[in-house]
């Protein structure tokens, strides 16, 4: 089995270099394809990524599903690991995901935990260890085989937000998922940027909305106008 981590990028200069500098120093076989896919960052996300050591690629065409994709299309790994540029990786991970694909999980994900001792996000991090759809996210990473991709035709690139909820929905009706009873690190930049509640909002929201059916372009569009963004 070999793994390839896939990580669509915006404007990640400040991040995207130390999770390549993670994910080499945990591969110490140095088995694992790391895929940058960038949407042309005026920031220099592109150079320091390939500086860092992963394989950049320009997407043809920007937004995380559409990006993510395309990383897909080019991945030579038999196991697709989405990430996150702002993530940090548990020390385990290539073992781990492994494992999980060998007992049968065709896909699964993390819990994680915040980079921040705020207590009321430890409540949101406490949360991801249960099964609920809601507790879900793109920030606690997906692996997913090649094959599992493949038969549910990637990520729906309607969605513009919430593609990850609608991945893995589909993945459940159609395998076995694991969450993985280990933490990744997750930036609490949103929060900092946002008060906690502002954030729970907008999440409920986004969430509202997506179960309502509304146009994937009018969540984003409702999500984005609740929160200030860096």
């Amino acid at each position: 089995m070999r793994l390839s981590v896939i990580i669509p990028t915006y404007n990640e200069a400040a991040t995207i270099s130390s999770l390549i500098r993670q994910l080499r120093q945990y591969d110490p076989g140095q088995e694992v394809e790391v895929l940058v896919v960038d949407a042309n960052s005026p920031d220099g996300t592109a150079e320091l990524a390939q500086q860092a050591g992963a394989t950049v690629l320009c997407a043809p065409s920007a937004g995380r599903a559409a990006q993510m994709n395309y990383g897909a299309q080019q991945a030579t790994g038999n196991i697709l690991y989405f990430v996150h540029a702002d993530v940090g990786i548990h020390p385990d991970y290539v073992s781990t995901i492994k494992q999980a694909v060998a007992q049968g999980y065709e896909a699964g994900c993390y819990r994680f935990r915040f980079a921040s001792p705020h207590p009321l996000l430890r409540i949101n991090s406490f949360g991801t260890r249960f099964q609920g759809i809601m507790s879900r996210g793109g920030d606690q990473t997906l692996f997913i085989t090649r094959d599992l991709f493949q038969r549910l035709q990637g990520f729906d690139e309607q969605y513009v937000i919430m593609e990850d909820f609608d991945i893995i929905q589909r993945i459940r009706r159609q395998a076995r998922f694991l969450i993985v009873p280990k933490d990744v690190i997750v930036s609490a930049r949103k929060y900092e940027t946002n008060s906690w509640l502002r954030v729970q909002l907008a999440n409920l929201t986004a969430f509202s909305l997506f179960f309502l059916k509304v146009a994937p372009t009018r969540i984003a569009r409702t999500y984005k106008a609740m929160l200030n963004y860096r």
